[in-house]
């Protein structure tokens, strides 16, 4: 007995209009040693009932039955929510009826005149069935976690946008309004005082006052992108101007026109997007030159961002700690969209930024505006 015999008795359908032919295939399974319980039927009719009634292991049948063929019975077994193997055991089944049958999804097929390799043929039907089981469920299990995985990360995203926004709040009535009260106070004190040494403490004051205000600006317009308010091609160049002005490196922006209306979800995707490659860009690139390029042709929101740098290595892009990346790509799958990045050494890198666009993407930007 085969160590993969099944411990409990195997329950087999058997269409089969020959009793001999029955008798033989169940004297074969008992030589083999194999626990089974053996059901035969000889019509269509027969067979329906049985498997729509009964949950079988196995199926075992002729191939040419009187009026109809095992292929006819196939069909029916394609039905079930839970189909078992299905076996061709038949001595009138040529080799293009048999490749046939395989092609359209039978488990596999025997000759009657090798009746005592049945025993390793439903074994090996079931082995197969139960590994395919096992794959189906496993790529089931796969792809809950996929969708929880991307539920979290929308709901994670989401979170951090509007803590970011509640922080730029705070910033702005709070720290800007404490900022501006010392600007009163110091206007003040130039205006009632004639001490140079006092007025020369009031311009240096005043000079770090204003970095202080310009610093909260920034974090503000970081953390809460109020720009986004003038539309995506507008806070994109607000980005690029930026960044030029910070690193000395020459960005250029090229859109199709002033405006691309898109809904606020795929605005901020795309400007975080965009905001994210320019910080990699100035960290690791060495660059002397960016381009940023924008379109919505063809009903595709389109963001590429290239430098001419140093390139990535495959090993970078791949690296388990690279979450500005991953968190790139999941931040487009929160608006159905993809991203991809293509770098060479010493040639510079793309990151593409791809976002299907809905019909009603235009009213629904100018709806939530």
């Amino acid at each position: 007995m085969s160590a993969s015999t099944p411990v409990s008795p195997l329950k087999i359908l058997h269409l089969e209009d020959s009793k001999v032919d029955h008798e033989l295939a169940k004297f074969a399974l008992r030589k083999s040693g194999i626990a089974f319980d053996m059901n035969r039927v000889e019509t269509l009719t027969e067979f329906r009932q049985q498997i729509q009634q009964f949950e079988y292991d196995v199926v075992l049948a002729d191939y040419r039955l009187a009026g109809f063929t095992a292929m006819d019975a196939w069909e029916i077994v394609q039905t079930l929510p839970v189909q078992p193997p299905f076996i061709i055991l038949s001595g009138a089944i040529g080799e293009p009826a048999a490749v046939d049958a395989i092609r359209r999804g039978v488990s596999d097929y025997l000759l009657k005149d090798s009746m005592g390799k049945l025993e390793h043929v439903i074994l090996r039907a079931l082995e197969i069935r139960d590994t395919r089981q096992a794959r189906e469920k496993a790529d089931r299990e796969l792809a809950a976690s996929e969708r929880r995985l991307a539920d979290l990360t929308e709901h994670l995203q989401t979170s951090i946008e509007q803590e970011r926004a509640s922080i730029a709040r705070e910033v702005h009535d709070d720290i800007g309004g404490a900022l501006a009260a010392m600007r009163f106070d110091l206007a003040w004190i130039s205006r009632h005082s004639d001490d140079p040494a006092l007025l020369g403490h009031v311009q240096a004051a005043n000079e770090m006052l204003q970095h202080a205000l310009g610093a909260s600006q920034r974090i503000m317009m970081n953390l809460r992108p109020a720009v986004l308010d003038q539309g995506l091609v507008a806070a994109v160049q607000w980005l690029a101007s930026g960044f030029e002005k910070r690193t000395g490196v020459r960005t250029v922006l090229r859109a199709p026109s002033e405006r691309i209306e898109v809904t606020k979800n795929i605005q901020l995707v795309a400007y975080r997007t965009a905001q994210e490659a320019l910080t990699n860009i100035s960290k690791y690139a060495e660059c002397t030159e960016v381009s940023i390029e924008m379109s919505d042709a063809e009903g595709v929101l389109t963001l590429e961002v290239t430098d001419n740098g140093k390139g990535l290595t495959r090993e970078q892009l791949d690296k388990p700690k690279a979450f500005g990346i991953k968190g790139l790509h999941e931040r487009a799958r929160t608006v159905n969209g993809w991203l991809d990045i293509s770098s060479q050494s010493g040639r510079g890198t793309s990151v593409i930024l791809s976002i299907p666009l809905q019909p009603e993407a235009a009213a629904d930007s100018t709806a939530d505006a």
